[in-house]
C-alpha cells in the first residue's frame, strides 16, 4: 500500500507541477508550500520524507531541469534526500541550498487546526514545518524554478538539498549524502536555515546570520551507596552527595570566551538597546580584551546574553532512591551542556569533575557530541544580506549569531563548507512556535522569505 500510496503522490505532484510553471512567484511558492506542508514528514509510521522529496522532483523536472540532474537517494526508503543541480557558467564552486522536509511530530487532539494542512487565518499560515522547515524548503524550490523561467545563468552551479533527518538523528540525511555521495553535494559555501528575523509587536528589529552552533552534551552523574534501613540513618547518603555536588555546579560559570561571530553580535545588538548602560556593556564586551565586568552584569542580565558568552551546564533531570522506607543505593542526575565552538566535551567533563569534587560521584557521557568550527564572517555573504536587508526593510540590522541549538550546518562546516543561516523570514521574539502547538508564519512574512532568498542566491551567483 506504501509504495502505492508514494506513487499516487508523484503523480499528483507532476500535475500540479505542470500547472503550476507559469504561476507568478507568489502564487507557485503558495502551491508549493502547500503541497509540502499537507504531507506528513514525520518520523512515524505515517510518515514520508521521500513522498515529499519526490513532490519536489517533479516540479523540477518539469520546469525543465534534466532529470540526470534531479537524484532522489538515501538509505531508508521513507527518507529519500532531493539534491538537485542548476547548472551555471562554473566560474566559481558551487552555491549549496539546504533545507530539511523531515518535521517534528505533531498530533491533531493538541491543534486547533490541522498540522497536516496548510490553514490560512488572521494573517498566518498554520502547520507543522511552516517554520521549520518547509518554508525554506517551499522558497529555495520555488525560486529555482523561477530562476530557470527567466533563463538566469549563474555564474557557478546551484545545489538544492532538500533532506531528511535533520529533526530525528541525521542518520539519512546531510551527514549521510557527505559521506556518502560527496561530490554531489560538494560547494564553496552553503546557505541554510538557522538566522531568521527578530520582530517585536510587528517592528522588524534585526536580520540574523547564523554562522556558528553550540555543542549539545548531555552527562550522567551518578552516586552509588550500598543503603540500608531508613531507621538507621548514616551520613553517607547518595543523595546528599548529589545534592551537594550539584549546589556547587549550580554557583560556577564556566570562563567567558567570545568568538569573531558573538563579538559582532554584542556590537551589532549594542545600537538596538534603549538602555544605555546595556548597550555600553555589550560594547565593552565586544571590545579586546573583554570588559569582564561588564560581561557580569550581561550576565545578570539575561540568561540569553549569558549564553552567547559562556559554555553553560544545567542540571535538567533527577532520579534516586529505591523505596521510602530504604536509604538510596543510586542517586543520579543528567546535566545538560551547550558548549561553545572550540571547546572540548573531553575538557568540559573534566572541569565538571573538579567542580563537583566528590570522589563518589562518576560523570559519563551520554552520547557523543559533534562539535563544529564557526563559519568565518565571508564579506561577500555578509555584504549581499545587508545590502539586500537594507532595501527591503530599511533601518533592520544584520547580526551574526551563535545558535544555542544544532542544525545540519555543523555537519556541512566539519565537512570543510562555510554555511550561512539566513533566511529572511521574521517572527515575533516571544511567539516563535516552531516545533510547538499551532506553529505558524506569518502570510506576509512568508512571501518576503520568497523575496529575500531569490535576492540572496542572485546576489551571490552572479
Amino acid at each position: 500500500m506504501r509504495s502505492v500510496r508514494l506513487l499516487f503522490l508523484g503523480v499528483a505532484a507532476a500535475v500540479a507541477a505542470g500547472s503550476a510553471q507559469s504561476a507568478t512567484p507568489d502564487a507557485r511558492a503558495r502551491d508549493i508550500f502547500k503541497q509540502l506542508i499537507e504531507i506528513n514528514t514525520t518520523d512515524t509510521p505515517a510518515g514520508s520524507v521521500t513522498a515529499a522529496a519526490e513532490a519536489a522532483a517533479a516540479r523540477l523536472r518539469a520546469a525543465g531541469f534534466s532529470p540526470s540532474d534531479v537524484q532522489l537517494l538515501g538509505p531508508d526508503p521513507r527518507k529519500h534526500n532531493l539534491v538537485a543541480r542548476y547548472r551555471g557558467a562554473g566560474r566559481r564552486r558551487p552555491l549549496l541550498l539546504v533545507a530539511h522536509l523531515d518535521v517534528v511530530e505533531a498530533r491533531r487532539e493538541d491543534w486547533t487546526v490541522d498540522p497536516f494542512t496548510l490553514v490560512e487565518k488572521d494573517g498566518f499560515f498554520y502547520g507543522r514545518g511552516t517554520l521549520d522547515d518547509k518554508g525554506m524548503a517551499a522558497s529555495l524550490l520555488a525560486n529555482l524554478i523561477r530562476l530557470k523561467e527567466e533563463r538566469f545563468t549563474p555564474d557557478r552551479d546551484l545545489i538544492l538539498a532538500l533532506t531528511a533527518d535533520e529533526e530525528g538523528g541525521n542518520f539519512n540525511g546531510v551527514d549521510w549524502l557527505l559521506k556518502n555521495h560527496r561530490p554531489l553535494v560538494d560547494a564553496e559555501l552553503a546557505l541554510n536555515e538557522g538566522g531568521s528575523g527578530q520582530m517585536n509587536h510587528g517592528k522588524y528589529l534585526v536580520n540574523e546570520v547564523q554562522a556558528s552552533e553550540k555543542v549539545y552534551q548531555d552527562f550522567r552523574l551518578e552516586v552509588r551507596n550500598p543503603g540500608g534501613h531508613s531507621s538507621r540513618p548514616v551520613r553517607d547518603n547518595a543523595i546528599y552527595h548529589l545534592s551537594a555536588a550539584l549546589a556547587r555546579l549550580a554557583q560556577f560559570d564556566f570562563p567567558v570566551n567570545l568568538s569573531e561571530v558573538t563579538r559582532t553580535c554584542f556590537e551589532r545588538m549594542a545600537a538596538l538597546q534603549s538602555d544605555a548602560k546595556v548597550a555600553a556593556d555589550m560594547r565593552a564586551v565586544a571590545g579586546a580584551p573583554t570588559d569582564m565586568s561588564a560581561a557580569r552584569r550581561l550576565s545578570n542580565a539575561s540568561p540569553f546574553y549569558n549564553a552567547l558568552m559562556r559554555t553553560t551546564c544545567v542540571a535538567t533531570r533527577l532520579e534516586g532512591g529505591h523505596a521510602n522506607n530504604a536509604l538510596p543505593q543510586l542517586a543520579a542526575a543528567n546535566v545538560n551542556c551547550r558548549i561553545l565552538p572550540g571547546e572540548s566535551p573531553a575538557a568540559i567533563k573534566e572541569r565538571l569533575q573538579q567542580v563537583l569534587a566528590d570522589a563518589e560521584l562518576t560523570v559519563t557521557f551520554v552520547g557523543q557530541a559533534t562539535p563544529s568550527a564557526p563559519s568565518p564572517l565571508n564579506p561577500e555573504v555578509m555584504r549581499a544580506v545587508e545590502s539586500i536587508t537594507a532595501a527591503m526593510w530599511p533601518g533592520v540590522v544584520v547580526v551574526p549569531v551563535m545558535a544555542p541549538g544544532a542544525t545540519d550546518g555543523l555537519f556541512l562546516r566539519n565537512a570543510g563548507i562555510p554555511t550561512y543561516g539566513v533566511e529572511g523570514v521574521f517572527v515575533e521574539i516571544d511567539d516563535n512556535r516552531s516545533h510547538g502547538q499551532d506553529e505558524r508564519v506569518g502570510v506576509k512574512q512568508f512571501f518576503e522569505e520568497v523575496e529575500f532568498q531569490y535576492r540572496l542566491i542572485k546576489s551571490l551567483s552572479r
